[in-house]
């Protein structure tokens, strides 16, 4: 007679499981996997403890259970997470958008005037900014990214979010900025170094997109590109915001000031560690 597994059981032997494959928050990750599978939320799942699963249900479960298991990430399991209180689609494709980053979004938004246009390069999935247009339904925001497959992220996320009006995703890299000038541009760009590439925990180092993370050897490539053209992109009185590592504000700050921009400031985030770094244009 083949054993029984109740929805309780399996929740407990998936969060031993991620437990000992040392994965952070293994509770939270096996509630989410199985619901995720099952359709129901996390309250369903509570209502349901005792329910007996079907064989066709453990066979859909297991894979991803070992998935997870092998370290990756939940969000490229799950096909989708939260930003910005939105659903967006992820896929290894694109950078997993992460709460730290609402930073980047919630400074733009308090730069933002009444109607503007805004930049946001190496946009991956689109999250930051189709979160600003979900917020400021009178600006036209244009995305852009070098890699084909995010771009397709982001319009999908675009669609899902019906902000066709506002916004577009654009092919193209710090070289390629387009000729239209902004009044906000904002960046997530890849800042890793080379040694701290090597230290990063499994999900980011192994399945999360490489170009999307390291630059160069100090970790400054992109900024050092980003900054000296943003004054060629941005309308006078208009802000370059970018993310940076939290022991990168001394640099990027310099990196702003040689190129000319004004009023150069840092955000910290919640954890009270550098996270954005601004400029005013003239």
């Amino acid at each position: 007679m083949s054993e029984t597994w109740t929805l309780l059981k399996l929740l407990r032997w998936t969060r031993g499981f991620f437990q000992d494959k040392g994965i952070d928050n293994p509770r939270l990750d096996a509630e989410l996997l199985i619901a995720e599978v099952l359709k129901l939320d996390r309250v369903g799942l509570y209502l349901n403890y005792d329910r007996p699963l079907t064989a066709v249900e453990l066979a859909s479960i297991r894979p991803l259970v070992k998935r997870r298991g092998q370290r990756e990430p939940l969000q490229y399991l799950l096909g989708h997470t939260e930003f910005w209180s939105l659903d967006f689609k992820v896929t290894p494709s694109v950078l997993i958008p992460r709460a730290d980053t609402e930073i980047l979004v919630e400074e733009a938004l308090k730069k933002a005037e009444d109607r503007g246009r805004l930049l946001d390069i190496g946009t991956g999935s689109g999250a930051i900014a189709l979160s600003f247009a979900s917020e400021k339904k009178d600006w036209q925001v244009v995305g852009l990214d070098i890699s084909p497959a995010a771009l397709e992220i982001a319009e999908a996320n675009m669609h899902r979010h019906k902000l066709e009006n506002q916004c577009r995703f654009v092919s193209g890299d710090l070289r390629q900025l387009p000729e239209q000038t902004y009044d906000l541009v904002v960046s997530n760009p890849p800042y890793i170094s080379v040694a701290e590439y090597r230290e990063l925990m499994p999900e980011v180092k192994e399945y999360e997109p490489s170009q999307a993370l390291l630059a160069g050897k100090d970790g400054l490539d992109c900024y050092r590109e980003l900054i000296v053209q943003a004054p060629k992109i941005l309308n006078s009185g208009g802000w370059l915001l970018v993310e940076i590592g939290h022991q990168q504000q001394a640099p990027v700050s310099a990196l702003m000031q040689a190129a000319g921009l004004k009023e150069i400031y840092c955000r910290l985030d919640y954890a009270d560690n550098s996270r954005v770094v601004g400029g005013r244009c003239g």
